[in-house]
């Protein structure tokens, strides 16, 4: 599968290549994933990506920027966004200073004029220099829209968002153009990369799913968790390794409030490394159990199970049938 090449991202020519060019980054991709991605600058659509937090959705983003060497603008999504944040915002503070300065040089400006009506018509030529490029302040979406060589536009948690900044943003990813009122319209010449990303604090609109393609992300099995922190963490022996990662899957499995995510698997990871452990034991566990879960009464929860997690993870046997695959 081939496709034609864009400025800027000339080394996402098949889904091959993206698994490859992600995993050159740290980012272990699967199948489902680098297909989206291919299929994204394909069609010029956006990827909505949901599911739990610490599953990578934000992280395959950065990475793409990373890999790609193109910039990467993030738009965190919070309740009462509005466009002026997201989009762009005139520099009040600087506009305020021209003023200031004209003001002092007002004399010079109007001159020899000799009725109000000249005299507003010479300082009117001034107007636009208020709302010129100089003045204006680019958020990310225009910041985005600007970049010669593309970019990778991320939406953050775009479910935390109003309904109405939702039908904005359905808006401007339509053309990838936004309008300035007193500039013009900014159309980008290399569309970015967009990314939007949920935990599905709410239900986003029919109208911005069928702008997007969907990939759902979920925590990954054992043999991709393990290539993910042996990417991420150099010197953890084999069968260590192992041990971590069948203990951290046993410990989702485990009715809890926040499931241990990823990036906190690799820091778990390097404090084996940096405490010298060369397997798994309770003591270690306990001493731990904090740099995998974030909840007190999570450790609570699992506290009293990790005899026989540490006992299942240590013998090779999963918990749970099916849990994983050697």
């Amino acid at each position: 599968m081939t496709q034609t090449s864009l400025t800027g991202y000339e080394p996402m020519t098949s889904i091959e290549a993206i698994t490859s060019g992600l995993e050159s980054v740290g980012y272990i991709s699967t199948q489902q994933i680098s297909t989206a991605v291919f299929l994204a600058l394909g069609l010029r659509k956006p990827i909505l990506i949901e599911g739990p937090a610490g599953v990578g959705k934000t992280d395959l983003a950065a990475s793409l920027s990373r890999w790609l060497d193109v910039p990467l603008l993030r738009l965190q999504c919070y309740e009462g966004l509005d466009e002026g944040k997201a989009l762009y915002e005139w520099k009040y503070g600087k506009q305020l200073l021209y003023t200031q300065l004209l003001k002092e040089k007002l004399n010079e400006v109007v001159g020899d004029e000799k009725t109000l009506e000249s005299s507003l018509q010479k300082l009117g030529s001034f107007e636009d220099l208020f709302f010129s490029e100089q003045f204006l302040e680019a958020r990310p979406l225009l910041t985005a829209m600007r970049q010669s060589a593309g970019s990778v536009l991320l939406v953050d948690e775009i479910d935390k968002s109003d309904e109405e900044f939702e039908a904005f943003l359905l808006e401007v990813l339509s053309d990838y153009q936004v309008t300035v009122p007193e500039i013009g319209t900014i159309k980008a010449n290399v569309p970015p990369i967009v990314i939007l990303t949920s935990n599905n604090v709410r239900e986003l609109g029919d109208a911005l799913k069928r702008r997007c393609l969907h990939l759902h992300i979920g925590f990954p099995d054992h043999k991709r968790e393990q290539r993910i922190v042996q990417a991420r963490v150099e010197g953890v022996s084999e069968d260590l390794l192992e041990q971590l990662i069948s203990f951290v899957q046993s410990v989702r499995e485990l009715d809890i409030k926040k499931q241990p995510s990823i990036a906190e698997t690799v820091d778990w990871a390097k404090t084996l490394l940096l405490l010298h452990a060369s397997a798994l034991d309770e003591a270690f566990v306990r001493d731990t159990l904090n740099v995998l879960l974030k909840h007190e009464s999570d450790i609570e929860a699992v506290t009293s199970d990790i005899p026989k997690l540490v006992r299942e993870a240590t013998s090779g046997k999963p918990m749970y049938p099916g849990q994983f695959t050697r």
